[in-house]
């Protein structure tokens, strides 16, 4: 699986290793995709109400993503580290990181979902908002920003849970989240029952009332000193030496952030200036894709932590088996998600909206979705091994090139220039997602990452 001049000491059998990997992974990636179907859970029970509130739920997503930029780079810092301590079996170190954390993220948390509450119209008109529905777009994103602080909150204890291998309680948060929102997205939307019907509104109060679900259990997972992350294990809820050592890695992994979501908001720009339809069938479409990239994600997520814990425990070896073993998972599940999509794209589409005009445009970005996910899904993966190695000023550069540069150049290029509409748009993702596959696989066979202090 590896050179004979990279092994360290004793290697595991496959079996082993596959059993590892499958044992931290499954979780993450039952969490993911159960967050993913709840999205597209909300999409299915909002597309029914016609074009205009896919729209509306739809712009609101990056806007949302651009504002918890700085969390998500935070997050990134805490597993990367509290992984690191975890291989060298600090315990102590790896709470203080947590608990410096969860205070910093707490403190952004609510000074960013207070600004994006106060200019909710000047973000989604940037982002493409038309007239015809921005003012319930305005209505659903300020109340998905209340319930924001929460959701933050309770994603930067999961992300030092999953830094530790415990993927079961992250996934337990979010188990219960989901449910929560689910049961509240059908009552609150149709007006089930004594609740009023309340449409996108009720959408975004049943995703609020499940942030706040997932805030209360993630707190109460590290209330219990016995466990492995605790709040009254690491001392210190500010310590100066752990928010040095985040603010080294977090800083990189901010522009990281700042790269994608620039991209991403410039890609969806474009394709919502082709109207209320092509909009509504892209959103259709990219719910499809965040169902196969949280498989990705979660396998990505179990690779970080089993890499970032090798390395702490001076096991370069493992931890590039570990990226292996996940990338060879990940192209088999890529190529048999790839062949669902090409056979049932139109019963998947039909799942989501009755509107035959958006299904007809989705049916060509739905071919093309099938050929992304071969890329998409190991690319993840591997980026993954080199973020949990600390790789992340590689990844930042990445990203600003393949995501905030090419992308929405092409989209724009192909879709207005070139005349082809959506299916332009989605060509460009197919070419984002080849660039980021071929040039982060090249960067982790040179093996240079594991030489990475942290």
């Amino acid at each position: 699986m590896i050179d004979e001049n990279q092994i360290i000491g004793e290697i595991p059998s496959n079996k082993k290793i596959y059993k590892r990997t499958f044992d931290i992974a499954w979780p993450s990636a039952l969490e993911s995709i159960s967050m993913s179907l709840i999205g597209a859970i909300d999409m299915m029970m909002v597309g029914n109400l016609g074009a205009k509130a896919i729209a509306s739920v739809g712009i609101s997503t990056q806007p949302k993503f651009i504002i918890m930029a700085p969390i998500m780079a935070l997050n990134i810092a805490v597993t990367v580290l509290v992984s690191r301590r975890k291989g060298e079996g600090n315990r102590k170190a790896a709470n203080e990181y947590l608990l410096t954390a969860w205070f910093i993220s707490g403190v952004l948390s609510i000074l960013l979902s207070v600004l994006g509450i106060i200019f909710a119209r000047d973000l989604l008109t940037f982002a493409g908002a038309r007239f015809d529905y921005i003012d319930t777009a305005m209505d659903y994103f300020r109340i998905i920003m209340v319930g924001n602080i929460f959701y933050c909150m309770a994603l930067t204890i999961s992300s030092a849970q999953r830094g530790v291998g415990l993927t079961k309680i992250s996934l337990r948060i979010n188990l219960a989240a989901n449910l929560v929102n689910l049961v509240m997205n059908a009552m609150l939307i149709n007006g089930l029952l004594f609740f009023p019907r309340l449409e996108i509104k009720g959408a975004a109060i049943a995703t609020a009332i499940g942030n706040f679900v997932a805030f209360v259990i993630a707190l109460k997972s590290i209330s219990n000193s016995d466990e492995y992350l605790a709040f009254d294990y690491g001392g210190k809820i500010i310590d100066f030496k752990a928010m040095k050592d985040i603010f080294n890695i977090a800083s990189t992994s901010i522009v990281e952030q700042v790269f994608l979501r620039i991209g991403f908001f410039m890609y969806a720009k474009s394709v919502a200036g082709l109207g209320t339809v092509a909009f509504a069938a892209h959103q259709v479409t990219m719910n499809v894709m965040h169902i196969s990239f949280s498989i990705g994600d979660g396998l990505s997520v179990a690779t970080s932590s089993l890499v970032g814990q090798s390395l702490g425990s001076k096991r370069g070896d493992m931890a590039i088996i570990h990226g292996i073993v996940s990338q060879r998972i990940g192209f088999t599940i890529a190529i048999t998600v790839s062949i669902l999509i090409t056979v049932f794209k139109v019963p998947i589409l039909h799942l989501f909206t009755n509107d035959l005009e958006v299904i007809k445009t989705a049916f060509i970005p739905m071919g093309i979705l099938a050929i992304c996910i071969l890329f998409q899904i190991p690319q993840v993966i591997t980026i993954g091994s080199l973020r949990g190695a600390g790789d992340v000023k590689f990844v930042a550069v990445l990203m600003f090139i393949s995501v905030t540069t090419l992308r929405p150049f092409l989209a724009y290029l192909l879709s207005y220039p070139m005349g082809l509409g959506l299916t332009g748009a989605w060509l460009s993702v197919l070419f984002d997602q080849f660039t980021r596959s071929y040039i982060s696989t090249n960067r982790f066979k040179k093996a240079e990452w594991i030489k990475i202090k942290i």
